[in-house]
């Protein structure tokens, strides 16, 4: 889940992601062969039972992802049935993508018995992403992948980062499927209509996480929250937020969150609040529910 830093991260600027607890992906690979059963590759997941080769477009990266596995591993299966298990909702920027083909990248290694650099996981992962996000950052594979809070520039090597206090987050989901690849599509359109305005909000993001990740680091974490209320604003004026995210950002500043923003792509999605301690945190639950969002989840990481 991105803390700060979404959309500018695109353009060369740093983001900070934090592993989302409450959420799971799994993947296992079952021979058939052994079961005198299809002689097929098949697919089991939530969305879809069948022949992999059927699998319906809205699996494509998934399915190029398992392709590119299996023929890097240079395998030729007959009778393999891969079981996806995720509890992660679709397209609402908590990388949903990029955990399910992390899960089955390391299942397929797992099950051919082949050791895994995690070079070779982020360039199968990527695979995914580009089918999920057209022009991916690279955040999500790599925050799924992560145990500890992440620092991230596109190019560069990712730095845990180690709080120094604890965060009491609540994330709320709009139930609504964001769009990333047209939120991504819009800020490039406005960045050639509009530059000089487009490049403000850009850079002002990108100021912004370099001190949430000083607040972070030392544990101010009324600081952090109001980085956050504020690069919320500036993703607002990008045209990436919505009046429904707007709603639930509102109603969690009036009610006392520390901050408030998107997260992901927008257009849909999540909310995240910061509150103030895991009382407030199960208090901020509620409102947000009775205020419209679909479900919600909270949870604390570890602080020095």
């Amino acid at each position: 889940m991105i803390l700060i830093g979404e959309h500018s991260v695109v353009y060369g600027k740093p983001a900070i992601a934090i592993p989302f607890p409450s959420i799971h992906a799994t993947a296992t690979v079952e021979n058939l062969v052994k079961l005198n059963s299809a002689t097929d590759i098949i697919l089991k997941c939530h969305y879809y039972e069948g022949r992999l080769k059927d699998a319906p477009l809205k699996l494509a990266g998934i399915v190029a992802c398992i392709h590119a596995t299996i023929e890097t591993l240079e395998k030729n299966p007959v009778g393999m049935c891969i079981h996806l298990n995720s509890t992660i909702p679709i397209g609402r920027g908590l990388g949903s993508s990029a955990a399910v083909a992390i899960a089955i990248v390391k299942s397929l290694y797992s099950y051919y018995d082949e050791e895994l650099s995690q070079s070779k996981l982020m360039e199968l992962v990527h695979i995914a992403e580009t089918h999920a996000h057209g022009n991916p950052s690279g955040i999500d594979m790599v925050a799924a992948s992560s145990e500890f809070p992440i620092w991230f520039e596109k190019g560069k090597d990712t730095l845990p980062i180690l709080p120094g206090a604890q965060l009491h987050i609540v994330v709320a989901d709009t139930g609504r499927i964001g769009d990333t690849r047209a939120a991504v599509e819009s800020i490039r359109k406005n960045h050639s209509l509009n530059p000089i305005a487009t490049k403000k909000s850009i850079d002002l993001l990108g100021e912004l996480t370099y001190i949430a990740k000083d607040a972070l680091i030392n544990g101010k974490i009324e600081l952090l929250g109001n980085y956050m209320n504020l690069a919320h604003i500036e993703l607002d004026k990008l045209g990436v937020s919505d009046p429904i995210l707007d709603n639930l950002v509102t109603i969690a500043q009036i009610k006392g969150a520390l901050g408030a923003k998107l997260t992901g792509g927008g257009r849909g999605g999540c909310v995240l609040a910061l509150a103030k301690n895991k009382s407030h945190a199960e208090k901020l639950s509620v409102i947000l529910i009775e205020a419209g969002a679909f479900q919600t989840w909270y949870f604390q990481t570890e602080g020095s």
